[in-house]
């Protein structure tokens, strides 16, 4: 779903003639109907920028109480929920390290303060490729942490709740596809998260809350790619030219909100953009 904004621009020429250009962008739509998430509670881990920040955007718009989830952002964080509310949204932000349990504790306690309990909750928070970083950082996050804070927030998640895991094909077919050297601690970190969580599904489903899988292609604009692109030049464009198109930031995140409202496929993952080199068709 798109929307496209025509600019056009006028300038005077040398010559005294009128110049015109005219700019076409596309520009995501929200994908959710306004009011269509009215009385619902929100929290999107990671999510004070990128596709975390458009996907609490669009639950927002659509009427949902949102918690937008930050590490070390809190300026931008709290940007972001200025703007929602003045769109006459209700949103908090709360700051916590993920690999950190009394962190997570306190954030599950402040959101269950504010809202009572949660209808969807977004795992998008991951990382792995920041410099600095112990060596097994990206397991710590990408896994243990991704177990540790559903966990922790489970008892926030009634009945008809919905649990949202965000990953790439790289990772998620990372058992049978290579990726970059620059990208596989992340990749084999977030699919063993990804597994540790299906193997949850059972008793998740069991209290009736259902589990899905998000996994997309390389995102343009995200932090990732930059990193991969500055470490690997070209890694970008090759990647586009081999799949036809690369998703941008808000219409990745578009999808990542549909897969928090529409029926979960069988297998109970859905997949975004090109799939076929992947599966060596």
């Amino acid at each position: 779903m798109v929307r496209f904004t025509l600019e056009v621009i006028t300038c005077v020429g040398r010559a005294g003639e009128l110049l015109v250009s005219v700019a076409v962008s596309d520009t995501p739509t929200n994908p959710l109907a306004p009011g269509s998430l009215a009385g619902k509670r929100v929290l999107v881990t990671g999510s004070s920028r990128g596709i975390g920040a458009d996907t609490v955007t669009y639950f927002a718009e659509a009427g949902a109480r949102v918690a937008i989830n930050y590490r070390n952002k809190e300026a931008r964080a709290l940007k972001l929920v200025d703007k929602l509310i003045s769109g006459g949204a209700d949103a908090i932000a709360v700051g916590a390290d993920l690999t950190d349990p009394e962190s997570v504790a306190a954030l599950v306690d402040t959101v269950r303060a504010a809202f009572g309990g949660l209808d969807i909750l977004v795992l998008n928070a991951s990382g792995g490729m920041e410099s600095g970083m112990e060596a097994d950082y990206a397991m710590k996050l990408n896994r243990d942490a991704q177990v540790d804070f559903l966990a922790t927030a489970r008892p926030l998640l009634d009945s008809g709740s919905r649990v949202v895991f965000v990953t790439s094909h790289q990772a998620h077919f990372i058992k049978t596809v290579e990726t970059m050297p620059e990208y596989l601690p992340v990749a084999l970190s977030k699919r063993a998260g990804e597994d540790a969580l299906r193997e949850l599904i059972p008793g998740l489903e069991a209290d009736g809350i259902s589990f899905v899988v998000v996994s997309g292609d390389m995102i343009e604009g995200t932090i990732t790619a930059t990193l991969l692109q500055r470490a690997n030049p070209g890694a970008i464009e090759a990647r586009k030219e081999a799949a036809g198109r690369l998703y941008n930031v808000g219409e990745f995140a578009a999808e990542v909100a549909l897969a928090a409202v529409e029926p979960i496929p069988a297998d109970n993952t859905r997949y975004v953009g090109d799939v076929s080199d992947f599966l060596g068709k």
